[in-house]
């Protein structure tokens, strides 16, 4: 199997068995961000204590790209400080870039690698990630 089919593959298994897809009931950090260009949206949710993501969901419509790159995101980013989860999307932005990005604990995010070669797929690729610095952003690092 070509790295390419098994790229593929993977961001299918997300699109297709969502991971973290939902709502929570209350308390949660809300961020709406939508994509004009392809119509893509999405509303991340964060449950964060002590400037932690302790949890976090995502709902909204859009294209396999989209919503399996919130769904690898979401997956990615449970646990981690703000500084982190801001870490990783930094690492991500760079990986859009096509910078040499290794992602060993997430290895199915590198699934995404390709997109960069599809400039107009990259808004769909961060969209989750630019909801993600929205809601925790750089001031938030001093709360």
């Amino acid at each position: 199997m070509q790295l390419d089919d098994l790229y593929r593959r993977v961001i299918m298994d997300h699109y297709k068995n969502q991971r973290n897809r939902g709502t929570f009931e209350d308390g949660a950090m809300t961020v709406e961000l939508n994509n004009p260009t392809c119509g893509d949206r999405i509303s991340l949710q964060l449950q964060v204590e002590d400037n932690k993501v302790v949890d976090a969901k995502f709902s909204g419509d859009g294209c396999s790209i989209s919503m399996s790159s919130a769904s690898m995101m979401t997956e990615a980013i449970k646990g981690k400080t703000y500084a982190e989860a801001l870490e990783l999307a930094d690492r991500f932005s760079s990986l859009m870039k096509g910078e040499e990005v290794e992602f060993a604990e997430y290895e199915e995010i590198e699934a995404l690698s390709g997109v960069n070669k599809f400039p107009a797929r990259i808004k769909c690729a961060t969209l989750a990630w630019n909801a993600l610095r929205k809601g925790i952003g750089e001031d938030s690092l001093d709360n």
